[in-house]
């Protein structure tokens, strides 16, 4: 069995019921989630021996996230227990032309105040197979862009595969520094590298010619070629450069898919239609959990590629911040059973 280690925050998850507006509500659906917890979960949930590794405080909303993660066969071994609160999100979640919106409340959460040093990584990366992190973590402060930086660095002495989802996020970058000087430090430890149209920009200045995703409908891989080649000229480690690739007719209504540039070959995955989405938060999580998963056990990149988009297409169908569908259910999409027939 495999051992992969993630590393980030566990938040507490706020949303309104069904499609209420935060200002109609009196009430809040509870869900635990974050970027690498989402990962862990999804990893366990295929059976992986999933390590998550994080900084979050010693009372009772604590205790529940940590909980969640035990539920899900995450390991918590690893967790530090410490710090003043634990993270905040509050979802809004958008429907038909109406999108989703996020209000974060994280500052002083365990994660955002920790400290390189905190952690034991060589420990923890003992008999590992991969380690991965995101672009969230070193958003949040020096301090946790310091302790990312630590634990990647480790993991490439100690041999571990290295992989990051770039996740820029603009509602997290407020501690002073721009994620150009942050970032490119972090990303050349990376053997695997996933990331959208925005991630690329916000982050490396990159952006693909001709690509508006505001406009919605399909969205050509080939065209985010010119991208993936530069991403790896720019951090030659990566021997594997992703991205996602998401249509946004609507709210509700998405096309899905991803490519996968190995330095010689651009993989195309299938593109799925998801209608009537029930919830989108995660999806790109679902994602790189589903090529983890995918390049650890397929023999090449095109079915790891195909599971990842499947594992994630599914992800639009469950609630909460978690990918919780099984193999079996990403293997029979992957099959071309897209039917939803009951299973009797």
């Amino acid at each position: 069995m495999k051992k992969i280690v993630t590393f980030g925050e566990i938040m507490l998850r706020l949303s309104p019921p069904g499609f209420k507006r935060f200002a109609q509500t009196y009430s809040f659906d509870v869900v635990y989630g974050g970027g690498e917890s989402n990962v862990a979960v999804s990893l366990a949930n295929y059976g992986m021996d999933s390590h998550f590794v994080s900084r979050i405080p010693q009372n009772d909303i604590g205790e529940c996230a940590v909980m969640e993660l035990r539920k899900r066969n995450v390991k918590t071994d690893a967790i530090v227990r410490d710090g003043d609160r634990l993270g905040i999100y509050f979802l809004e979640t958008g429907a038909v032309s109406r999108g989703s919106k996020v209000v974060y409340d994280r500052a002083g959460s365990g994660m955002s105040t920790i400290q390189a040093g905190m952690i034991d990584w060589k420990s923890i990366f003992k008999d590992a197979d991969w380690f991965h992190w995101t672009g969230i973590t070193p958003a949040l402060s020096q301090g946790a862009a310091d302790a990312c930086l630590e634990a990647i660095k480790t993991a490439n002495e100690m041999g571990v595969t290295v992989s990051t989802d770039l996740n820029y996020r603009k509602k997290l970058w407020k501690y002073g520094k721009e994620p150009n000087e942050v970032m490119p430090a972090l990303v050349e430890g990376c053997d695997v590298i996933l990331g959208n149209e925005e991630d690329a920009e916000k982050h490396f200045g990159l952006h693909p010619k001709g690509v508006d995703v505001t406009h919605g409908g399909t969205v050509d891989g080939k065209a985010y070629l010119s991208v993936l080649k530069q991403l790896q000229e720019m951090f030659p480690r990566a021997k594997k450069v992703i991205t996602t690739l998401r249509g946004s007719i609507s709210a509700s209504h998405n096309t899905w898919t991803g490519v996968l540039y190995d330095g010689k070959t651009l993989f195309e995955a299938p593109s799925y239609e998801i209608t009537h989405i029930v919830d989108r938060v995660g999806g790109g999580d679902s994602f790189m959990a589903g090529l983890i998963y995918g390049l650890l056990t397929f023999d090449d990149d095109q079915t790891a590629l195909n599971y990842a988009v499947a594992a994630s297409c599914l992800k639009h169908t469950i609630k909460g911040d978690s990918n919780l569908v099984t193999v079996a259910e990403v293997e029979k999409l992957m099959s071309g059973d897209a039917s939803g027939r009951v299973s009797r």
